[in-house]
């Protein structure tokens, strides 16, 4: 039996994420607290974008001393991962809206 053909070249590789599973999943578990704590995809009504870089490095100073969250009791670079991602949302959402007004 031959070997099958794939056209896949240049492509997005997702298994490049593959031995980070675990980081994701304890960010995951973060969404998770955040959606019983307040409603899910809250943090999309949420403004302006400096309310999750000081959210995101009072996570990092306290990951310094203290591991688990009090709250959560997850990862606080767990937490400061998704006020990284929830910041790269809204410059996204920010980019989308000024290049569509340019057209």
């Amino acid at each position: 039996m031959t070997s099958g053909m794939k056209f896949d070249t240049g492509k997005v590789d997702w298994s490049l994420l593959e031995p980070l599973i675990p980081i994701l999943e304890s960010t995951v578990k973060v969404l998770m607290h955040g959606e019983k704590k307040y409603a899910r995809n809250n943090w999309q009504r949420v403004k302006p974008t400096r309310r999750y870089y000081s959210a995101m490095t009072r996570h990092l100073i306290q990951n310094k001393s203290e591991y688990l969250d009090r709250e959560s009791g997850l990862p606080h670079w767990a937490h400061a991962m998704c006020d990284a991602l929830f910041i790269a949302w809204q410059e996204e959402q920010k980019w989308k809206k000024k290049n569509k007004q340019k057209k």
